[in-house]
Order: C-alpha cells, then structure tokens, then sequence
C-alpha cells in the first residue's frame, strides 16, 4: 500500500538518513521526498512509501519515537503515484475542454492535495462534487482568502474562485493539517485552471467584423 507520512525532523546533516533507516527496518520502500518547509532549525518532509502489507499511524509513530529530535506528524493514505504528474494532466484536459475546467479542477484537486474528496459551492449550494464527498457537508462560511480550517472531523481548504463567484473546499479525515506549502500549491492550480475555464466562458470577438 502507498502511504504518505509527514515528518518533522531537525534540518542537520543526517537527519534525512535517520529517517531512511527506520522506515528501511520497517520493510517500507522511499519512494518520494517533498520538502515542504526548511526553516528555525527543523524540516518538514513528506515522504511517500509502498509500506508491506497493513499498518497503522500508531504503530508508525512507535517507531520513530526513538529517534531523537523526529516527530511524524501524519500518516495517511494516498492515491498518487511518485513519478506521475497529476498537475500536468488536470491542465491539459482543461486545456483541451475549458468549459468543464471547474468540474474537472474539483475532480482531480483530492489527488493533487493528498485529500479525500472536494466541492464547488456558492450560496450555501454544492455546484459540484468529486466522487467521495458525502451527500451531506456543513459547508463553511467562505473566506475573502484562501485558508485552511480544522474541525473535530476533518481537515479542510477554502479556496477563493473569483472568476466563477464561488469557492472549492478540499477535505481530508486523516492525516495532518493542511501545510501552508500545500495550500500555496493549490491556489496556483485553482488560479490557473479558473483563467482557462473563464476563457472558455468570454465570446471571441472578431476585430474585422466588430462595428
């Protein structure tokens, strides 16, 4: 199974490599490593590992609590795959069909995001919703800006589209909060896909004929 955990370790020559070897005594395969933040002496690392077989965050944690100065701070899940480039596909089939752009955007943003589901809605109303999200969702005030949001339940982000007057709420039940890396990471994927989708949605004017 493919799970992505969430490390924070102190940013020093080797902490990397103790990392490494716990997870290689656990029988997990590194597959990826994204910094996510370098910064007051520590790093904040997701590392995304083919763990054998079931396992669970509990026993993740039990492992690495003897390693100095480590701390995992999510273990979770996940459906991308290291090497692929899920970002680039969302784009070109927005490209290729602009004017289901904002379905498609909510469709792919759980993947992109280490998520579980996504929706668009506006006026308290869903206008679209990714696969996994339940029929029922206690949809938030929405935000002037984008931001991430913690419930008892689940973890969240609001992302702003201002070219279609509504908002995206990306959700996930475990793992950690939504770092700032990741919600950067998807304003730029929601500003770009909405400018494509608007396009779609503006009449082309011929000059020649105008008037």
């Amino acid at each position: 199974m493919l799970l992505r955990l969430r490390v924070s370790l102190p940013d020093q020559p080797g902490g990397l490599g103790r990392v490494a070897k716990v997870l290689g005594t656990l029988g997990a395969d590194i597959l990826q490593v994204t910094v996510l933040e370098r910064e007051a002496g520590r790093a904040v690392d997701d590392f995304t590992v083919s763990w054998p077989g079931a396992t669970s965050p509990g026993e993740v944690r039990d492992r690495f609590s003897a390693v100095p100065g480590v701390k995992v701070e999510g273990v979770w899940a996940t459906r991308e795959m290291p090497g692929s480039a899920p970002d680039y596909d969302l784009l070109m089939h927005v490209a290729t069909e602009p004017a289901r752009g904002l379905a498609t955007l909510v469709d792919a943003l759980p993947m992109l995001c280490g998520a579980e589901w996504s929706v668009a809605y506006c006026d308290g109303a869903v206008r679209h919703a990714s696969l996994a999200a339940p029929d029922l969702i206690d949809l938030p005030e929405p935000p002037p800006r984008a931001a991430t949001l913690d419930t008892e339940k689940l973890r969240l982000m609001l992302l702003p589209v201002v070219t279609h007057g509504l908002h995206v709420l990306v959700a996930r039940a475990e793992g950690p909060v939504f770092h700032r890396a990741e919600l950067e990471r998807a304003v730029r994927i929601v500003d770009v896909v909405s400018t494509l989708a608007a396009r779609a949605r503006t009449p082309v004017i011929d000059p020649q004929n105008h008037g």
